[in-house]
């Protein structure tokens, strides 16, 4: 008599918008079914789910975390499932603390908040001895004075803050009062809240990104990728271009540094996305590690096309208790590049209420192209940093090298134009 197949894995998967597709359609390929909890502003059709998706679980994950986890744990009684995971920043220690009470794999609510909020992140990684720029945190605005310290510029960073939003950098003692104010005026509009800020040096140099995935205490790096050399004051995202043209000595510096603050913070399983600078354009100094597939799954695409390996199916086969597929490469080292792939990310190049976002239409038609991804739309209405109102667009696209790869994102500078008006009577 033929067994009953067994049961596939079900993983709870929360706030991922549906308009970013690579996580439901490695869900798919590793056979695994998904439990959504929609972000709040998204709106999900039964009728119309994304791949692998079985269900719709809503939860105010923000606004009433008490109530979500308590309707979370009824569904656990009813219909168990074998993970939750999210690709959202925010909602990392949401996420730990639901894996905790359910017995689950998971970061632990610890290290969680540790990852979550930069000045713990910061300190944990100074006690290690890494690399990390001069920095004080500030628990009060009026506190301010205590960055004057630092050596300047610095950068003033809210605690708990993500892609950006507040990001200032201040470039003498005169100015930063007036901008520790600003960023926590942000804090207050943005987040809901202010836990705190961090103020740091700034770092000159490139900057990069470097996605890995650790499993029972070993991280193997997957990709480094370059993102520009923001001089601020905002530091508002362009370009993510892997792999990054670096010297190996460099390199193993950078994995060096990257597999360290993982034991820093107690990160020994999950995918992550870590950034840093290469002050003098040699050694590398954390700006902060996340427990998650970076850019709600940008990440995972970068890394697809660089190496072949699927991140997003490994992040959800290690959420659901399973086993992620092995990566060949050396110890110590990256894993091999194969191709190069990278994201323009279309910048706002205004304020205002868009009339106009002229070819992304074109652009699409590109072989190059594989997806875009856009945000924002005419009508829609941008205000001026430090608010961060969201990125109009993702170009994601493959190239035979980085070098291709950089001429292509050369090209979009000049074919990708936005038209505002003032602000006024935009929805």
């Amino acid at each position: 008599m033929t067994a009953p197949p067994a049961p596939r894995p079900t993983v709870v998967l929360v706030y991922q918008r549906t308009s970013l597709p690579w996580v439901f359609d490695s869900a798919r390929r590793a056979g695994i079914d998904i439990v959504l909890v929609p972000r709040p502003d998204e709106s999900v059709s039964a009728g119309r789910l994304p791949p692998a998706v079985v269900d719709v679980l809503p939860l105010d994950v923000e606004g009433a975390p008490a109530k979500a986890m308590e309707i979370l744990r009824e569904r656990y009684e009813s219909a168990p499932f074998d993970g939750i995971v999210t690709l959202y920043d925010p909602a990392v220690p949401f996420v730990a603390d639901a894996a905790e009470a359910l017995g689950l794999p998971g970061l632990g609510s610890g290290i969680a908040r540790a990852v979550q909020d930069k000045r713990i992140m910061r300190q944990r990684l100074a006690e290690a001895g890494l690399n990390v720029p001069g920095f004080v945190v500030l628990d009060d605005p009026g506190a301010w004075v205590d960055g004057t310290r630092l050596e300047f510029p610095v950068v003033v960073k809210p605690a708990n803050g993500f892609s950006s939003l507040g990001v200032t950098k201040a470039d003498s003692e005169d100015e930063l009062g007036a901008v520790v104010e600003e960023v926590w005026q942000v804090c207050r509009d943005k987040l809901n809240q202010v836990t705190g800020l961090v103020i740091e040096e700034y770092l000159d140099g490139p900057e990069l990104a470097v996605e890995s995935l650790a499993y029972r205490g070993e991280v193997k790096v997957l990709t480094i990728g370059y993102k520009g050399e923001p001089v601020g004051p905002h530091f508002e995202e362009g370009v993510y271009r892997a792999p990054a043209a670096l010297s190996s000595h460099v390199r193993e510096a950078v994995v060096r540094e990257v597999v360290a603050a993982h034991s820093a913070l107690g990160v020994t399983h999950g995918p992550t996305h870590t950034e840093l600078r290469l002050r003098g354009g040699k050694r590398p100094y954390l700006l902060e590690l996340g427990a998650r597939v970076g850019g709600s799954g940008v990440s995972h695409y970068i890394v697809e096309h660089v190496t072949g390996a699927d991140l997003a199916a490994d992040a959800l086969r290690i959420a659901a208790g399973l086993t992620p597929c092995p990566v060949p490469a050396p110890p110590a080292q990256p894993v091999r590049a194969t191709g190069a792939a990278a994201n323009y990310i279309v910048p706002c190049g205004g304020s205002g209420r868009i009339t106009a976002i002229h070819g992304l239409e074109e652009v699409a038609e590109d072989p190059r192209v594989d997806h875009i991804v856009q945000m924002l739309r005419p009508g829609d209405v941008v205000r001026p940093y430090p608010d961060f109102t969201g990125y109009p667009a993702f170009i994601l696209s493959h190239h035979p090298s980085t070098e291709d790869a950089e001429e292509f994102h050369r090209t979009l500078e000049s074919r990708i134009l936005i038209d505002y008006a003032p602000a006024g009577g935009a929805r």
